[in-house]
């Protein structure tokens, strides 16, 4: 399994860049993601994405639909595109720590 290494701190990935494991993920994760993604400022909208489906995961155990996001957050699918350009499943689920979500690509 591929290691980033990000301010002194390694995190296990799989082949897409997605962190192994949902209890590893920390702030500086985020932080990474953030830089990968193209993503200049994490704003309280990004924060309130991640943390809607960090607590959808622990519940349920997987990411909800996109739709599903758009309902909890009340943000337009179009505006969550616009906060994570890679889309919700790469981009917010990978800041998020959370599994690739199936049918992901």
């Amino acid at each position: 399994m591929p290691i980033v290494d990000f301010k002194g701190k390694n995190y296990a990935v799989d082949e897409d860049g997605f962190i192994d494991d949902f209890a590893n993920w920390d702030e500086d994760w985020m932080i990474h993601v953030k830089a990968e993604e193209g993503i200049e400022e994490l704003t309280d909208e990004h924060k309130k994405v991640v943390k809607i489906l960090q607590d959808y995961y622990t519940k349920n155990g997987i990411a909800p639909m996109v739709r599903i996001l758009s309902k909890i957050t009340g943000y337009k699918l179009k505006y969550i595109y616009e906060l994570f350009p890679s889309g919700p499943g790469k981009g917010a689920c990978k800041m998020a720590g959370l599994p690739k979500p199936t049918g992901c690509v």
